[in-house]
């Protein structure tokens, strides 16, 4: 009989900061000015995030536990707390009532942000795992986040509200947001959604 409790409990470990992103409160903000109107956060969260110098998914690439899965095909979108907040101003007093992505403007592959990010925090290049394997650390939402959603575009959001996103790029928000200690100085994984019903 093989003893195979470490890999079950390394593959957990693994799998944390997926699921506590999964688990991220959906921060929302009233607009005092158009009470039928929110900002919402989507599934960014805010300052603590897993993408900042203390954060738990920098905390994995940095012991080399965030592996990349399969192809890494999954597009992702970033966004910098500030970028979020500045675009909830600028939904206040522009655009129509609708939806706005909220996001760099570059998204990318985890193929291609998961090794920058690994640079970025002095980290050794990230680990590859079969599907198969990842599936069975992270689950189905783990593999698809690594292997098959889409980025998004914050053109209407640049278009309708005259935002643009100070750090353009996931490479530019690795190499000057993440060592940034104070509150406001993390970065989000995912997309932003300016909702005006």
């Amino acid at each position: 009989m093989r003893d195979d409790a470490e890999p079950r409990l390394a593959a957990r470990e693994q799998a944390q900061p997926f699921q506590r992103l999964l688990r991220t409160p959906q921060p929302q903000v009233e607009n005092p000015e158009r009470p039928d109107g929110t900002a919402d956060g989507g599934a960014d969260g805010g300052p603590g995030t897993g993408i900042a110098a203390d954060g738990d998914i920098v905390g994995q690439v940095r012991k080399r536990r965030l592996p990349l899965v399969g192809d890494g095909a999954g597009v992702w979108s970033f966004v910098h707390i500030d970028d979020a907040a500045s675009a909830a101003v600028a939904a206040l007093g522009h655009g129509a009532p609708g939806v706005y992505n909220i996001a760099d403007d570059e998204p990318a592959p985890v193929a291609a942000w998961l090794p920058e990010l690994a640079a970025a925090v002095g980290a050794g290049p990230p680990r590859h795992v079969p599907v198969w394997l990842g599936r069975l650390a992270a689950g189905e939402v783990g593999v698809s986040m690594m292997t098959r959603i889409r980025g998004t575009s914050n053109a209407k959001a640049r278009r309708e509200l005259g935002w643009e996103p100070r750090y353009r790029s996931y490479r530019e928000g690795f190499r000057h947001g993440l060592d940034d200690q104070a509150p406001t100085r993390h970065l989000l994984i995912g997309t932003s959604s300016v909702n005006w019903p």
